[in-house]
């Protein structure tokens, strides 16, 4: 039986400056961040599970890469609020390097969507 690959994880510039300013905020957001990682994305892409918080974002066209939303991020410093905390992840998943790399994290309360521009620059 072979053994599957794990995923790699890392992160850009921006997504670290995001995060770390969050991190200020949300004083869990690490450890919040870690089960995401395998609750959701690990799931969704390792295993094949669809649990309903991971959506491929249309519209952003790569042959090496797919861009997804991570929308169900449970954050134990916002208490009471579950998966639905309103923190969302976008990162592009490299399908052959079994890789993720984190690109941009926002709060729902500070801006209700994704920066479209970051993401198409990404995407060339």
């Amino acid at each position: 039986m072979t053994k599957k690959k794990s995923l790699s994880y890392s992160d850009t510039e921006k997504f670290k400056k995001e995060f770390k300013k969050l991190l200020k905020r949300f004083k869990t957001l690490d450890s919040d961040l870690e089960v995401a990682k395998s609750n959701a994305i690990k799931l969704f892409h390792e295993l094949g599970l669809d649990n309903r918080s991971v959506f491929e974002l249309p519209g952003y066209k790569s042959t090496s890469f797919k861009l997804y939303k991570l929308k169900k991020f449970a954050c134990k410093s916002l208490k009471g609020k579950g998966a639905n905390s309103g923190i969302r992840i976008i990162y592009a998943f490299y399908e052959a390097e079994f890789k993720i790399e984190l690109i941009e994290i926002y709060y729902k309360g500070d801006k209700t969507d994704e920066d479209k521009d970051r993401l198409k620059k990404y995407c060339e």
